[in-house]
């Protein structure tokens, strides 16, 4: 069965990780059976979460897992038009290229009060000692990506303006539909999904999470795919959470 590495669950949503949840909602959302491995990044390809284990392949990034389930398993977006694969590209890359540095920002960098959050959620099983040296040395190498991306030149007013312009671009797009391109899900409804309820669905306060809150089509967006694909008993009981590393 494909394994799918990812961190712990915690904070009452599926994923702490934007991506790991994106990958875990396409799983569902195609119905392909899988195993979770709770894991770190130490040792994972590319050196990051998530990946995923199949037929004897180790495949790292959102990306291209989500890739390798279109080819071998089952391609969520075959109905899509060439001018809608190009519309979900370009959103997509406005999640995860954009918006998705003004939320790592929130958790990292913003207030002293979502770090020590974040660095419970991430790092708290591990020993004290480990725990404190492996959060201190990598929150030093995310602010230093946060920078060198560009977001972290800004000032914090700077930063949620700009990730504020993404989400009302999001809520006109989806509008009063069920899913971006209509009734049915899409790679763009696991990557959105994944993103926004780690923006407003978690207990890292920020102008951005204000903003996405104030939306309600995406908050019931949010709502709607989190019942739909991991509230349901069946859906527990046939993705088990292994503790296995």
């Amino acid at each position: 069965m494909l394994k799918l590495y990812q961190f712990r669950r915690t904070w009452g949503i599926p994923n702490l990780s934007p991506f790991c949840c994106k990958v875990e909602t396409y799983l569902r959302m195609a119905d392909i059976p899988y195993e979770i491995k709770t894991a770190l990044p130490l040792g994972a390809p590319k050196g990051k979460l998530p990946y995923i284990e199949d037929n004897g392949a180790a495949i790292g990034d959102s990306h291209f897992i989500v890739d390798y389930l279109k080819t071998h398993y089952t391609d969520l977006d075959r109905e899509l038009t060439a001018a809608e694969l190009a519309s979900s590209t370009a959103m997509q890359r406005l999640l995860e290229e954009h918006l998705f540095w003004a939320a790592l920002y929130s958790r990292w960098q913003y207030t002293e009060e979502n770090w020590q959050i974040n660095k419970q959620a991430i790092f708290g099983s591990l020993p004290p000692v480990i725990r404190d040296i492996a959060a201190s040395r990598t929150r030093k190498k995310i602010q230093r990506q946060i920078h060198g991306h560009g977001t972290g030149r800004h000032q914090p007013e700077e930063i949620f303006a700009l990730g504020q312009q993404d989400i009302d671009a999001l809520a006109v797009a989806l509008g009063d539909q069920p899913y971006f391109f209509g009734s049915n899900p899409t790679t763009l409804d696991a990557s959105a999904f994944g993103l926004l309820i780690n923006i407003i669905g978690c207990p890292i306060e920020s102008p951005l999470k204000e903003h996405g809150l104030s939306k309600q089509n995406l908050v019931q967006y949010v709502e709607r795919i989190k019942q739909r694909y991991f509230d349901s008993n069946q859906q527990q009981e046939t993705s088990e959470i292994s503790n296995e590393h």
